[in-house]
């Protein structure tokens, strides 16, 4: 099990749950960010912290938003496990219908 970052963070990208994050297991997107599901330990350090209440243990995500946990494993098909997001910085590895998403928040 792991941590999913859903909607609310499409366009947002806060970045309150990356300085909080113990493992550097949150990684950027263009459009939102993403928990790697093997890097995540579970300590729950990040859900707290979102200010949009972006983020839910996997099988506390709302059902609007299950597709989410999917775009979380999807988002690291080309990129991997690189161990660490720091090292990563900001990428265009978004899933294609996040990519897609109407403009958030307008």
């Amino acid at each position: 099990m792991t941590y999913v970052i859903a909607e609310p963070c499409v366009d947002v990208l806060d970045k309150a749950c990356i300085d909080e994050c113990p493992v550097d297991c949150i990684y950027e997107g263009e459009r939102m960010l993403y928990i790697h599901p093997d890097e995540c330990v579970d300590c729950g350090a990040c859900e707290p912290v979102c200010p949009v209440e972006a983020i839910y243990y996997e099988d506390d995500v709302p059902d609007e938003w299950s597709a989410y946990t999917k775009a979380n494993v999807d988002f690291f098909d080309e990129l991997g496990s690189p161990g660490g997001a720091s090292k990563i910085g900001k990428t265009s590895h978004d899933p294609q219908w996040i990519k897609d998403l109407p403009p958030q928040g307008e």
